[in-house]
C-alpha cells in the first residue's frame, strides 16, 4: 500500500475532527503525518493494550496544539480511543481535549500545551531511562532499554526553556533522546523569517547534540534513514531536522498560517480529499488501512519478549527486580511511614534550633537511606538550598548511577525536567532554588499541579529574611501564588520538626506536587505533645492553647510562629485567653473535615491575628472582619534581616501590640 495513503489516515481523522469541532489546529497534523507514520509504524516500541508497560518507548508531542495527530495515532494503533472519542474532540469531559492531557487519554505521556515544555519533559524522561538503566541493568539483562522520542515545532525552539533543557541534555549525553523538528517555517503570525532566523542545527551541535539536517519530512525513506542513524548514536541526543509543509495537501492553505489554528472549512476539506486522493467519508478508515496501523499484536509480542527477559533477570537478581517493580508502581517501602515517623518523634524529643533549610538537609540525610528513588538537584544553589544530602552522588555524562543532578542556572528547565522524571516513573524528583525564583519556573510548577504528579519543589530563603540581597530576591507574593494553585500543597514549617513532616508528607503524596518552603535564618523549636506531633500532618493545628474558649486566635506559619507564641505567652501572663495555630500547609488544612477545622478555628472566635511575612491579602479571609493581618503590602528593601523584620513590623513588640489592640476592641 502506498505510504502516503497510510499517513493520510492521520491527516483525515485529524482534519475531520477539527472540522466537526470547528476548532483546533489542522495544519500541523497535515504536515507531520508522514513523519509520524514512519516513527509509529516502524520504530516506536509500545503496546496499546498496556500503556503503562515499564519498558515502552516514550513519545512526547511538544507542539501539543497538534493534538489530533496524537489522538489519530493512538486510535489507529489500537489504544482505548474510539472513533466516537475522536468525534468528541475538544468537547467537555471527552478523552480528546484540545491539547494532550496526561491522565485523560491512554497513551498520552504528558500534558503538552505551553510550547517548549514537552521537549523539556522528554529530557527528563530520557534522563530517567538512563539513570534507571545504570542502577538496574546487568550484563545480559538490559531490562531498562527504551527511547524517548519528541516532536517539536518552531515555536518550541523559540521558547527559552528549549535552550535550558536541550543544553543540559547534550551535556549529560542523553543518547536515547531523539527529537524530530517539524521545520515548517510558520507560526501564528505568519512566516517566521522576520523573527526566527536562528541557525538551529548549529545551535544544537553547540549543545553537544547529534544533528541530522536537510531531511524531507514528507519522504518516508529519508525519515526512516534518519531515525536509524539516530538510534545508532548512543553518546549524544539527536535532532532530526525535518522540512515540512504546514497544511500539506490543502490547495489554498498549505504553507500558510491560515491552516495553523482554525478549521479548514468544509469546502477546503473537500479539496484536500481531492488533492490527496482520499475518497472516504469523514471518520471512515478502510479495514485494510486499519490493518496496516494496528500495533496490538506487535506490541504484545515486544512486551512478551521483555517479560521473558525480566523473568530471567528476576531469577538472577531478585532484590533488584523487586525494587524496580516497586518503584515503577510508585509504591513506597513498606516501613517508610513508621520509620520516618520515628525520626520525626526523635527530633521532637531532642530539641534544636535550626534554619529550616538545615532541617531539610538533615531530613534528607535520613530519608535517602530509606528512599533510594529520591532524585535531587538544585538550580546552581546547592550550598544555599542545602539540597545535597550526605549520600549525594552526581549524575555525570558518563555515569548516570548517581542520585543528584546539578541543573545549572535553569530554574524553568529544572522544574520541567523534574516533571519528566516523575512522569517516566522510578524516581521521586526534587529540585531547589530560592522561593523568589519560583517565578522563573512558574509554568512548569503549574503543569505539575495540572497533571497531579509527584514533583517536589524545594524553595529556600523564603521571605524578607533574605536580607541584604534586597527586593529582587525577597519573595512577597509567591507563597500566595503557590497556595492558590489547584492540586498544589505548600508547606512552610515553623521549626525542624514541621520541616521534616513537610518532607514526609510530600513523599507520601501520590496525587500532586508539593512546594517545601524553608528559611535562611534559624528558628526556635516549639514544644509539642504526641497529639500535636501527629496533628502537623493535618496542615493546621493548635500549637499552644489556653484554658476555656479563646478570646483571641493567632494564626501563623514558618518563622513568624515564634512571634505568635511570644505574644500569646505575654498575654496569658496578663490573664488573657490566647490560642496559637500553626498553619504549615493551608491547602492540607482546607481538606480536613469541617469538625476539625472548627476545632482549630472556632467560628465564634472572631478576634484573630494572622502573622506572616508574605502578602497580607491572602490571609484576610482567615482574619475575618474583626481580625487583622500582620503581613506585607509592599516589596522588601535591602538591609540586614533583623533590620528588615523590624522595619516591616515583624517584631515581638509589634506582634504583641497588634494582639493587645485586637483584645482591647
Amino acid at each position: 500500500m502506498e505510504q502516503q495513503q497510510i499517513a493520510n489516515a492521520i491527516r483525515f481523522l485529524s482534519i475531520d475532527a477539527v472540522q466537526k469541532a470547528n476548532s483546533g489546529h489542522p495544519g500541523a497534523p497535515l504536515g507531520m503525518a508522514d513523519m509520524a507514520a514512519v516513527l509509529w509504524r516502524d520504530f516506536l516500541k509500545h503496546n496499546p493494550a498496556d500503556p503503562q508497560w515499564i519498558n515502552r518507548d516514550r513519545f512526547v508531542l511538544s507542539n501539543g496544539h497538534s493534538s489530533m495527530l496524537l489522538y489519530s495515532l493512538l486510535h489507529l494503533t489500537g489504544y482505548d480511543l474510539s472513533l466516537e472519542d475522536l468525534r468528541n474532540f475538544r468537547q467537555l469531559h471527552s478523552k480528546t481535549p484540545g491539547h494532550p492531557e496526561y491522565g485523560y487519554t491512554p497513551g498520552v505521556e504528558t500534558t503538552s500545551g505551553p510550547l517548549g515544555q514537552g521537549i523539556a519533559n522528554a529530557v527528563g524522561m530520557a534522563l530517567a531511562e538512563k539513570a534507571l538503566a545504570a542502577r538496574f541493568n546487568r550484563d545480559g539483562f538490559p531490562v531498562v532499554d527504551h527511547f524517548t522520542y519528541a516532536f517539536l515545532g518552531d515555536g518550541c525552539l523559540m521558547e527559552g526553556i528549549s535552550h535550558e533543557a536541550c543544553s543540559l541534555a547534550g551535556t549529560l549525553k542523553l543518547g536515547k533522546l531523539i527529537a524530530l523538528w517539524d521545520n515548517n517555517n510558520i507560526s501564528i503570525d505568519g512566516h517566521v523569517d522576520g523573527w526566527f532566523t536562528d541557525d538551529t542545527p548549529a545551535r544544537f551541535r553547540a549543545y553537544g547534540w547529534h544533528v541530522i539536517d536537510h531531511v524531507d519530512g514528507h519522504n518516508p525513506r529519508q525519515v526512516a534513514a534518519a531515525l536509524e542513524q539516530a538510534r545508532n548514536e548512543r553518546q549524544k541526543p539527536t535532532l532530526i531536522c525535518c522540512k515540512t509543509t504546514i497544511g500539506f495537501g490543502s490547495p489554498n492553505k498549505a504553507d500558510s498560517h491560515d491552516s495553523h489554528g482554525s478549521a479548514l472549512g468544509k469546502e477546503e476539506v473537500a479539496l484536500v480529499r481531492e488533492t490527496l486522493g482520499w475518497t472516504h467519508a469523514a471518520f471512515d478508515i478502510p479495514p485494510d488501512i486499519y490493518a496496516q496501523w494496528n500495533a496490538r499484536e506487535q506490541g504484545a509480542a515486544a512486551q512478551a519478549d521483555w517479560q521473558d527477559l525480566f523473568d530471567r533477570y528476576r531469577k538472577n537478581y531478585p532484590a533488584e527486580a523487586t525494587e524496580l517493580v516497586r518503584r515503577s508502581l510508585k509504591n513506597l517501602p513498606a516501613d517508610w511511614h513508621s520509620t520516618s515517623q520515628d525520626y520525626i518523634r526523635r527530633l521532637q524529643d531532642n530539641p534544636a534550633n535550626l534554619a529550616t533549610r538545615q532541617a531539610s538537609q538533615q531530613a534528607l540525610n535520613q530519608f535517602i537511606q530509606w528512599m533510594p528513588e529520591l532524585l535531587g538537584g538544585s538550580a546552581d544553589l546547592s550550598p544555599s538550598n542545602l539540597t545535597r544530602h550526605s549520600q549525594a552522588r552526581d549524575i555525570t555524562p558518563d555515569d548516570a548511577s548517581g542520585n543528584y543532578i546539578s541543573y545549572g542556572v535553569r530554574e524553568f528547565g529544572m522544574s520541567a525536567i523534574m516533571n519528566g522524571l516523575a512522569l517516566h516513573g522510578g524516581f521521586i524528583p526534587y529540585g531547589g532554588t530560592f522561593l523568589m525564583f519560583m517565578e522563573y519556573a512558574r509554568n512548569a510548577v503549574r503543569m505539575a499541579a495540572l497533571m497531579k504528579i509527584r514533583s517536589i519543589f524545594v524553595y529556600t530563603h523564603d521571605s524578607i529574611g533574605l536580607g541584604e540581597d534586597g527586593p529582587t530576591h525577597q519573595p512577597v507574593e509567591q507563597l500566595a501564588a503557590l497556595r492558590l494553585t489547584p492540586n498544589m500543597e505548600t508547606w512552610r514549617g515553623c521549626d525542624r520538626v514541621e520541616a521534616a513532616v513537610s518532607w514526609q508528607q510530600a513523599i507520601e503524596r501520590e496525587n500532586g506536587p508539593s512546594a517545601l518552603i524553608f528559611t535562611r535564618q534559624p528558628l526556635e523549636q516549639q514544644p509539642r505533645d504526641a497529639r500535636q506531633l501527629a496533628d502537623i500532618a493535618r496542615g493546621g493545628y493548635v500549637l499552644r492553647d489556653c484554658e476555656g474558649v479563646p478570646e483571641l486566635i493567632i494564626i501563623s506559619s514558618g518563622s513568624e510562629v515564634e512571634l505568635a507564641v511570644y505574644a500569646a505567652i505575654e498575654l496569658t501572663e496578663r490573664g488573657k485567653r490566647v490560642r496559637v495555630v500553626s498553619m504549615p500547609c493551608v491547602e492540607r488544612f482546607e481538606k480536613q473535615d469541617a469538625a476539625w477545622r472548627e476545632s482549630v478555628l472556632p467560628i465564634a472566635v472572631r478576634k484573630r491575628l494572622v502573622i506572616e511575612a508574605s502578602i497580607e491579602g491572602f490571609w484576610r479571609g482567615y482574619a475575618g472582619l474583626d481580625g487583622k493581618v500582620l503581613g506585607m503590602s509592599s516589596f522588601g528593601e535591602s538591609a540586614p534581616a533583623a533590620v528588615l523584620f523590624g522595619h516591616f513590623g515583624f517584631s515581638k513588640d509589634n506582634a504583641l501590640a497588634a494582639a493587645r489592640a485586637l483584645l482591647a476592641d
